[in-house]
């Protein structure tokens, strides 16, 4: 049974387009949005990595923090108190990933952080957009004032064409390298532009007001290399890409360490930094990375053509034993041909080239703990 009825479901601003273009909808945290449209997974996928896709990531939540003092530096600090990564160093036009925590050390969300030079400029996950908010406001109200962008659209292209496409219309778009951000023209419309996403490709982000949403989609899908992409392709992308999925690969009970999540957490913010700790679950993340943890999130690539889905438990042998591990992602990787998973597993199997086995209908399929991304990144540095 569906958790949403097809009337209860939030609707994007471009939810006519995608109807119009014979998306197939589907309820994703709590908004009607398309899995597929009639090229289908397969082919949505391969051209966004051989051309350009456009994402509708509109349920996505957008937030502004505006510095009550008007220095962007104590909007930083402020948030550095919710995330173990340096927001003071953030520069303006630039963008950060980073994750808010718990008492735990574990994940409540991660998050883009972008510096936008009066204020930051916050883009969190759809399921999780009101606890967040929330958050925000709980423990930052003091020191900034926290604005729901409620009114605005969110756009992705990617591909290797996503900058020859966006250049038509974005005229900085090409001196952009990854991870800056900023607000910029498209087709004359104030947008604010990220180089980034989220499937492995180079492209861009684009939250553009919400009267302009399906305009702006429809002069981009009118150029021959780009197709309107799903769901579908979206988290086949992403797994190729090895990038973790909120309530997936990544959720309340996960430290950033034990999610190989080290990158993210900028020296600064660790033992011995200049602003060490001071964040939720600070004594835990940091003995995590002083002392290791006991779990780790690795890549898995299965040496039969079955896919191993999500929730599959993993096993150190093809007969007995107790599981040592689970799967938290999985299915087909079209650019591969190949099934590709990832999983937590003890520390001790974490080796890259450590045979392991998964669970599925009852029998024990071989996979090997491979390298991610599964797929190199193109993303221009």
């Amino acid at each position: 049974m569906l958790a949403h009825s097809q009337d209860s479901l939030k609707r994007t601003p471009l939810h006519s387009l995608h109807v119009s273009l014979g998306g197939k909808m589907v309820p994703f945290a709590g908004y009607d949005m398309p899995v597929q449209y009639p090229a289908g997974v397969l082919k949505e996928h391969l051209h966004t990595r051989t051309q350009a896709g456009l994402f509708d990531v509109s349920h996505m939540g957008q937030l502004r923090l505006l510095p009550k003092s008007g220095r962007i530096e104590d909007a930083a600090r402020a948030l550095e108190r919710l995330v173990p990564q340096d927001i003071v160093a953030i520069a303006k036009g630039r963008q950060r990933y980073a994750q808010f925590t718990n008492a735990d050390g574990g994940i409540l969300d991660d998050l883009m952080v972008a510096n936008f030079g009066d204020h930051l400029f916050l883009v969190v996950n759809a399921a999780c957009k009101e606890q967040d908010e929330a958050h925000l406001r709980a423990n930052l109200s003091d020191d900034c004032v926290i604005d729901s962008l409620a009114d605005r659209a969110l756009i992705a292209l990617q591909g290797p064409k996503a900058e020859a496409v966006l250049a038509k219309f974005c005229a900085a778009a090409p001196a952009m390298k990854f991870m800056d951000a900023g607000p910029h023209e498209v087709a004359g419309i104030k947008c604010f532009v990220s180089r980034s996403g989220y499937t492995g490709e180079d492209g861009f982000e684009i939250s553009v007001p919400d009267s302009d949403a399906e305009r702006l989609a429809r002069m981009l899908l009118d150029n021959p290399d780009v197709l309107p992409i799903g769901l579908g392709a979206r988290d086949s992308l992403r797994l190729e890409a090895g990038l973790c999925l909120y309530g997936h690969d990544i959720e309340t009970a996960t430290t950033p360490v034990e999610a190989a999540l080290e990158w993210s957490v900028q020296k600064s913010r660790r033992s011995g930094g200049a602003r060490a700790g001071g964040f939720p679950g600070a004594e835990k993340i940091l003995a995590h990375f002083d002392n290791g943890a006991s779990r780790r999130r690795v890549g898995l690539l299965a040496e039969s053509r079955a896919p191993v889905r999500e929730g599959a438990l993993l096993f150190a042998d093809s007969a007995g034993g107790e599981p040592v591990g689970k799967v938290t992602s999985g299915g087909f990787g079209p650019s591969l041909s190949a099934p590709v998973a990832m999983g937590y597993v003890p520390v001790s199997l974490s080796a890259l080239g450590t045979k392991l086995f998964a669970e599925v209908r009852g029998q024990r399929l071989p996979l090997v703990v491979a390298a991610m991304p599964f797929v190199k990144n193109t993303y221009k540095r």
